[in-house]
């Protein structure tokens, strides 16, 4: 019995247009590596002796994601590490290279596309299909993919390249606790009135 495939062709030119970067993709993406850029030297506030300084690196990171939504979040931010890896001096104070991906704060450093994505998946489901969030919504999206990504990753990386134990590093990574939740309050804020202004951000494709 032959089967009614009138509807395919619409169907995969519509998924095709869904999946194509239009040139506003691509300027976001853009402007959110440079603005993480720019939060990386704000603040470098050094913290205990793991050199690895309080910034409001993250805050950009998550404001990527939560607010360009999972895919253009996770390109922005990694195109923010491609841009520190090639040379340009985007990472806390001043400093690119691949040494600085591979220092004490690696871990941190590679987790932040994967945390833009995690966050902005979950700001994008949480909000529901009317595109719709509240402070609080974006409050407790943020934070979870900080918790779940950002920090394992950053704990891990402290105890490899210290070569401590994972407890020890988690000492050094909970001095950076405090900071997180005001900047996450911070991308709450933020993210939550510019998606009153531009609700179509969240009902994008991407």
């Amino acid at each position: 019995m032959a089967t009614d495939q009138t509807s395919l062709p619409g169907q995969t030119r519509a998924d095709e247009r869904r999946r194509r970067m239009t040139p506003t993709d691509l300027a976001l993406i853009a402007s959110f590596a440079a603005l993480i850029s720019a939060f990386a030297y704000v603040g470098a506030i050094p913290v205990g002796g793991a050199g690895v300084p309080i910034t409001l690196q993250t805050a950009g990171v998550m404001l990527a994601g939560c607010l360009l939504g999972p895919a253009r979040g996770f390109l922005a931010v990694a195109l923010y590490l491609a841009l520190g890896a090639v040379g340009l001096p985007v990472f806390a104070e001043h400093s690119s290279g691949l040494g600085a991906m591979t220092g004490a704060s690696a871990g941190y450093l590679w987790s932040f596309p994967v945390a833009a994505l995690v966050g902005g998946l979950l700001v994008k489901y949480a909000a529901g299909e009317r595109g719709k969030t509240r402070a609080a919504i974006v409050f407790g999206c943020s934070l979870a993919a900080s918790a779940l990504v950002i920090h394992p990753a950053g704990i891990a990386g402290l105890s490899l390249y210290l070569d401590i134990s994972l407890a020890e590093a988690l000492k050094i990574d909970v001095l950076y606790w405090a900071g997180d939740v005001l900047k996450t309050t911070l991308v709450a804020l933020v993210a939550a009135e510019v998606h009153r202004a531009f609700p179509q951000l969240l009902r994008a494709r991407r």
